[in-house]
C-alpha cells in the first residue's frame, strides 16, 4: 500500500501478516442485570481477525479524539477500524484530511455538494462544505469501532 501523504505530515501504512485470534463464541442474548449460565450456550470458536479485518492490506486503525461523533456511537478514546479499499458513499463515516488535519466525520452528498458533518447533539460542531476544496482528501471509511470499558 502506498504511503498516505498530505500537507504537513506523512503516514506510511504497510500490510501486516494476519494471525488467527480465536476466542470462544457464546450464542446467547444476555440481559443486562440478570446472570446467565453462559457455558450452556458455547458454540465453538470464532476468529476475530476474520470479523474485524476483512481487507487486511487496506485496513488501519486510528484512535478517536473528541466528541463530535457521539450520536453515531463513536466516542473519545474509541479505536476506529478504517478500510481504504471501500469507496466512500453518502452517510458513511470517513477519515479525511482537511487542510492538513485528520478528521472523523459523516460524509454527506447533497445537490452536487460534498460536506463533512459531525454527528452530535452539540451545536458547536457544524458541517463543512468541502466541495472542490484543495486540501481535502478521504483516507478511508470507518466500518467499525472498538470501545474499551476497562483500562
Amino acid at each position: 500500500m502506498p504511503a498516505l501523504t498530505n500537507v504537513g505530515f506523512e503516514l506510511h501504512l504497510e500490510p501486516v501478516e494476519m494471525s488467527v485470534c480465536e476466542i470462544w463464541m457464546v450464542e446467547a442474548n444476555v440481559p443486562a442485570g440478570f446472570p446467565s449460565p453462559a457455558a450452556d450456550y458455547v458454540e465453538g470458536r470464532l476468529d476475530l481477525s476474520e470479523i474485524l479485518v476483512p481487507h487486511p492490506s487496506a485496513t488501519f486503525t486510528l484512535r478517536i479524539s473528541g466528541h463530535s461523533m457521539s450520536r453515531a456511537g463513536i466516542h473519545d478514546g474509541d479505536l476506529a477500524l478504517v478500510d481504504r479499499s471501500l469507496t466512500a458513499r453518502h452517510d458513511d463515516v470517513v477519515v479525511a484530511v482537511l487542510d492538513g488535519e485528520l478528521t472523523c466525520k459523516r460524509l454527506l452528498l447533497r445537490s452536487g455538494r460534498t460536506y463533512l458533518a459531525p454527528d452530535s447533539d452539540d451545536r458547536a460542531y457544524q458541517a463543512v462544505d468541502v466541495t472542490g476544496r484543495p486540501g481535502f482528501e478521504i483516507w478511508g471509511v470507518i466500518y467499525s469501532t472498538i470501545r474499551f470499558h476497562r483500562r
